[in-house]
């Protein structure tokens, strides 16, 4: 018997727009998203690619570990600089979320 195949048999598409479909060294995809007013730039990080650093996600103040694939957004009209790093489920439920998470006392400062 022979192996299964879990690739798709025409590898080269996607199903996504060439805009969408920017891979890159992160090994995701880059799309454009509205929020707050603002056209944000959103980028999908994979898991492999995501090596070597801790990121704290603003939407939960958690930690996002090396190696877990999660979501790079920053408004358009500004630079890397305001770049910041969420878990996806935190990135897609940022409309549902309080504006400001609140620290326990207790809670370290980073």
């Amino acid at each position: 018997m022979s192996p299964r195949r879990n690739r798709p048999k025409d590898a080269g598409s996607s199903g996504r727009s060439p805009e969408e479909d920017s891979s890159d060294r992160y090994g995701g995809w880059q799309s454009t998203e509205s929020w707050r007013g603002e056209e944000w730039s959103v980028r999908h990080v994979a898991g492999a690619s995501a090596q070597g650093k801790t990121y704290r996600c603003p939407g939960c103040d958690q930690l996002i570990p090396s190696g877990v694939p999660h979501v790079v957004a920053w408004p358009e009209h500004s630079g890397v600089d305001e770049r910041r790093h969420w878990h996806k489920a935190c990135w897609n439920a940022k409309d549902r979320r309080t504006s400001r998470v609140q620290r326990s006392r207790n809670a370290p400062r980073f």
